[in-house]
């Protein structure tokens, strides 16, 4: 045990998890009650209810079902039961998530024959899976099998000067072991790009990392929407953001400073090891849903005037490097790196978070599993038919 790591739980497909989750997934909203009930019911569970599910066609289709899949298939759960409304669904979820070699079962509400059959068949379920998930001891995972995702919200000006170059610390030092580390909002990219494009592994990831912030640019813009006008927001700007560039050279400096191996879609698993970008929508909720269901073990969240929510699978550390914010939202803050605002050195405060979060990859809770301030919201891209 002498190199970084963490206690984890080594999966079928041999990815670790830092949490021991049995996953109740809803494949639609028409199974949210039977899903929440559920985890009421059999303790060890984690209810993960869906916005829409039917009515969606070609790409917003094929993104809500990758986005499911990949919350299934995340190593923080350890199985999965699968409940919709009927069973053409719930056998297409659940079959994909298996394929992760990962235990899965499913209920079709339509063919139990309801909500309390369906609630008494899922219990039934859980209940063996629960008990199995329990039985398994966690062993020593080496930090190079770290997925560590790294998100922002609440933007201040110690958000760039404190609290992300601190992340970015944490971010290289992940790579630098062999792990891997998404790099979050591609709207956050905007002003710089080119810094990101620089460090690019090769053309065809520096194009990506162009054509991301292109399209969103375009996609405002076609709504009648210029977002270089629209972004800092005004929370940005109380907290003392002036420009679209200052916002984001701060952002991307919580990926760290080391070459980009590429850029993944929304909810999609990096194939090797380094830093990736992944092209998430900014509002925190779609965003975290989509690093989670790309597999990422954990989030580093910085946030200079608080944004509370975590992610529903993947821990959530809240790091603030706002004195005032550390005070006035104590109860909500996990890593507090406003002394390098005086004295405290890049080095030192990176170290402290890496070892806090080492510690919570290992079992500790963050504030937001604590408060329960944690959800799920899969980015939509159409109109439901």
């Amino acid at each position: 045990m002498s190199e970084p790591g963490f206690w984890g739980y080594r999966r079928p497909d041999g990815s670790a998890g830092i949490r021991n989750h049995v996953a109740i997934l809803a494949v639609m909203d028409s199974a949210n009650g039977i899903v929440k009930s559920l985890s009421n019911l059999v303790r060890g569970t984690v209810a993960i209810p869906v916005w829409y599910g039917r009515g969606q066609f070609g790409n917003d289709d094929t993104v809500f079902r990758r986005a499911q899949v990949g919350l299934g298939t995340n190593p923080n759960v350890a199985a999965v039961l699968v409940v919709s409304l009927e069973k053409v669904s719930a056998e297409k979820v659940a079959g994909s998530i298996a394929l992760s070699g990962k235990p899965v079962e499913h209920i079709s509400v339509q063919d139990v024959g309801g909500t309390v059959e369906a609630i008494a068949a899922g219990m039934r379920k859980l209940l063996g899976m629960v008990s199995e998930a329990s039985a398994q001891r966690p062993e020593w995972i080496p930090l190079s099998e770290m997925v560590l995702g790294v998100e922002c919200g609440g933007t201040d000006t110690t958000s760039g000067v404190a609290a992300n170059p601190a992340i970015g610390w944490v971010a290289d030092r992940v790579v630098d072991a062999g792990g891997t580390v998404y790099l979050s909002e591609a709207s956050e990219w905007m002003g710089a790009e080119q810094i990101l494009a620089r460090r690019a592994a090769n053309e065809e990831v520096s194009d990506a990392i162009w054509a991301a912030v292109r399209r969103i640019e375009d996609s405002a813009i076609a709504r009648g929407v210029d977002i270089r006008g629209a972004n800092p927001v005004p929370d940005n700007i109380r907290g003392g953001i002036t420009t679209i560039e200052e916002k984001s050279l701060g952002a991307i400096i919580k990926g760290g400073t080391t070459e980009v191996k590429g850029v993944l879609d929304y909810a999609v698993k990096a194939e090797g090891k380094g830093l990736y970008c992944m092209d998430t929508a900014a509002p925190a909720a779609e965003s975290m849903t989509g690093l989670s269901a790309g597999g990422a073990q954990m989030i580093l969240f910085s946030t200079g005037q608080m944004n509370i929510m975590g992610g529903l699978l993947s821990p959530t550390v809240k790091v603030t490097g706002n004195p005032r914010t550390a005070a006035k939202l104590a109860d909500n803050v996990d890593v507090d790196v406003s002394p390098m605002l005086e004295d405290e050195s890049l080095e030192e405060a990176g170290a402290r978070l890496l070892d806090f979060s080492l510690q919570v990859a290992s079992g500790r809770f963050t504030r937001a599993e604590m408060l329960h301030d944690e959800d799920i919201a899969i980015s939509r891209f159409e109109p439901t038919v």
